[in-house]
C-alpha cells in the first residue's frame, strides 16, 4: 500500500499520516537499498556511491572508504549561513526528506532512514542555517546541516525554540549513538528541494485561511465606504471566467446579503467606485489563481523524488537532475508576487478608508488635531507593501555556475523560498491594518446593520478591540488584530469556514 498523498490544504495530517506510513512499512526503503548493496559489487561506476561528486564525479573511491566519502559529504557542505529557519519549517523539511526518502527511490540505508524516524518521533529539530543554497543540487546547504546530528554533530533545538544543544549531548540523552553513513546515504540525505518545498508548504497552507480574510477584509472596508455590490455581480464573472474571479465575487456577495448599509444607499447616484473597491475581485481572483498554481507545483514536488542518482526497480541507477530547483524556484517568486498584491490593493482600502467619505470622519476619529487617529498605521502598512516590492524581484531569474561549472544553471530557489515568508508575513500585517481600521469605520455606519456576515467579523473584532475615539498605543490593538487573523475565528464567525 502507497503512502498518502500530500497536499497543501491537509499538510499537516498528511503528512502525519506519512510518518506513520513509514513507521509501519519500510520495505520500499528496504528493496531500494537491496539494490544499491547490489551496484557496489557490479564493477562498475556509479555516480555519488563510488565516486566523488559535482566536478569530481570522474574519481573513482576505493570500496573501504565508502562510508567516508558519504560522512566527508556532510561536512564539506555544512556551509550554511544566517538565521536558523524556525523551528516549524525545519519538521517541514524533516518530514518531507522522510517522505521523499521513503518513497524507495534512493537507496538510503535503513538505520539512517530510521534515525531520521526517531527524530521525528522524539521531537528532535536540527538547527539548519537558512542561507547557503543555490537550488541547484536542491538544498545542499541546509539538507546536511539537517543530516549532521545523524552522525553526532550539529546543534538541535531546544524545547523553548532556542538554538544551540550540541547534537552529541541531545543524542546521548536518548540513548541515541551516532549512526555510520553507507554508501550512497550521504548523497541521498543532500539531495533534494525540501527546504524550498518546506518554505512554500508553510506559505501555501497558512495562504488557505489568508485570501478568505482578505476577501473578509474588503467586504468590511466597501460597507464602511458605502460602495457598491454591483461590480461582483455573477454575469461580469461569466464573459471573463478567471476562477478565482468568480470565487472571490462569490464569496463577498454572500458576506453582504442582508445589508442595512447597502440598502441604504442603492439609489445614491454614485456610479463607480475606486479601483481597490471595483476590482476586488479581479485582483483577489488573479492572486488566487497564481496560488493555485503554485498549490499544483508544490503538491507535485513533495510527493516526487529528488534525489540524485535515482535506483529504479529494475536496478537500474540513472543520474538525472530531479534535484533542480527551477519548477519551486518559479512558483515561489509567482507566490510572492500574488501575495504583495493582495497587499497592495489592501494598504489603498485603509488609505481611501481615512479620507472621510460619505460622511465617515477623517483620520477614523471625530477630535482629530490633538489626535492623529489612525493616520499612522496607514504608514506601516505603505511602508511594508513598499518593501514588498523590493522582495518580490525574482530569485529564479539569476543563476551563478557552481562545482567549477559542472552546476552552471542553477535555480537560486533557496533564495524565492526565504523572501516569500518575509513577503507573506509583511502581508499578514497589512491585513490585520485593514482589519482594524475598517472595523473603526463601520462603527460610524451604526445602527445601520452591515451584511450578515460582516456584521458577525466586525462583532467578533469589537469583542477583542474597543472603537478608539483619542490615540492610544496602536500596538496593543494591533496585536490583537494580528492574533485575529492568524486563527480561523474571524472566518467562522463570517461563516467562511
Amino acid at each position: 500500500m502507497p503512502p498518502p498523498r500530500i497536499t497543501i490544504r491537509n499538510l499537516y495530517s498528511d503528512l502525519a499520516a506519512s510518518i506513520l506510513h513509514f513507521q509501519n512499512d519500510t520495505s520500499a526503503v528496504e528493496e531500494s537499498r537491496n539494490r544499491i548493496e547490489a551496484s557496489l559489487s557490479d564493477g562498475q561506476t556509479h555516480y555519488g556511491i563510488n565516486t566523488g561528486f559535482g566536478a569530481l564525479a570522474n574519481k573513482r573511491v576505493a570500496d573501504h572508504q565508502l562510508g567516508q566519502l558519504q560522512r566527508n559529504l556532510l561536512l564539506s557542505h555544512a556551509v550554511g549561513v544566517g538565521q536558523p529557519v524556525l523551528p516549524e519549517i525545519t519538521r517541514l523539511m524533516l518530514r518531507l526528506k522522510i517522505h521523499g526518502l521513503g518513497l524507495g527511490y534512493s537507496g538510503v540505508s535503513l538505520p539512517t532512514f530510521k534515525r531520521l524516524l526517531d527524530f521525528d518521533r522524539l521531537k528532535l529539530l536540527p538547527v539548519v542555517p537558512s542561507r547557503g543554497s543555490v537550488g541547484a543540487s536542491g538544498d545542499l546547504a541546509p539538507l546536511a546541516h539537517l543530516s549532521l546530528p545523524l552522525i553526532g554533530l550539529g546543534e538541535f533545538w531546544n524545547d523553548h525554540s532556542t538554538a544551540g544543544l550540541p547534537a552529541l549531548d541531545v543524542l546521548q540523552d536518548y540513548d541515541l549513538t551516532p549512526i555510520e553513513l553507507a554508501a550512497k546515504d550521504g548523497l541521498a540525505l543532500i539531495n533534494g528541494t525540501q527546504l524550498m518545498a518546506a518554505y512554500g508548504a508553510y506559505v501555501l497552507e497558512n495562504c488557505v485561511r489568508l485570501v478568505d480574510l482578505f476577501d473578509l477584509a474588503a467586504g468590511m472596508s466597501l460597507e464602511a465606504l458605502q460602495g457598491t455590490i454591483k461590480p461582483f455581480d455573477q454575469r461580469i464573472f461569466d464573459i471573463r471566467p478567471h476562477p478565482g474571479h468568480g470565487v472571490v465575487a462569490a464569496s463577498v456577495r454572500k458576506l453582504l446579503e442582508e445589508s442595512e448599509i447597502l440598502e441604504s444607499h442603492r439609489n445614491c447616484g454614485k456610479v463607480q467606485d475606486p479601483y481597490c473597491l471595483r476590482c476586488v475581485p479581479q485582483v483577489h481572483g488573479a492572486s488566487r489563481d497564481a496560488l493555485a498554481y503554485a498549490t499544483t507545483v508544490l503538491e507535485t514536488e513533495m510527493n516526487g523524488v529528488t534525489d540524485n542518482p535515482l535506483v529504479f526497480e529494475n536496478g537500474d541507477i540513472v543520474s538525472g537532475g530531479n534535484f533542480h530547483g527551477q519548477p519551486l524556484a518559479l512558483a515561489l517568486d509567482f507566490s510572492a508576487i500574488a501575495l504583495a498584491e493582495f497587499a497592495s490593493i489592501s494598504e489603498r482600502r485603509t488609505y481611501l478608508l481615512l479620507e472621510g467619505h460619505d460622511g465617515l470622519p477623517r483620520l477614523l476619529m471625530r477630535e482629530t488635531g490633538l489626535n492623529s487617529g489612525f493616520m499612522i498605521p496607514q504608514y506601516t502598512a505603505a511602508a511594508l507593501v513598499s518593501e514588498n516590492k523590493v522582495l518580490c524581484h525574482p530569485a529564479s531569474v539569476d543563476s551563478i555556475p557552481t562545482s567549477l561549472g559542472q552546476e552552471d544553471h542553477v535555480s537560486m530557489g533557496s533564495i524565492s523560498a526565504v523572501k516569500l515568508l518575509q513577503v507573506f508575513e509583511n502581508v499578514e500585517t497589512v491585513l490585520a491594518i485593514e482589519i482594524l481600521t475598517a472595523a473603526q469605520a463601520l462603527d460610524y455606519r451604526l445602527p445601520l446593520r452591515p451584511g450578515r456576515g460582516i456584521e458577525a467579523a466586525h462583532r467578533l473584532v469589537r469583542e477583542r478591540i474597543p472603537h478608539r475615539e483619542a490615540d492610544y498605543l496602536f500596538q496593543e490593538d494591533l496585536a490583537k488584530a494580528f492574533a485575529l487573523i492568524r486563527g480561523r475565528e474571524l472566518l467562522e464567525a463570517a461563516g467562511m469556514e
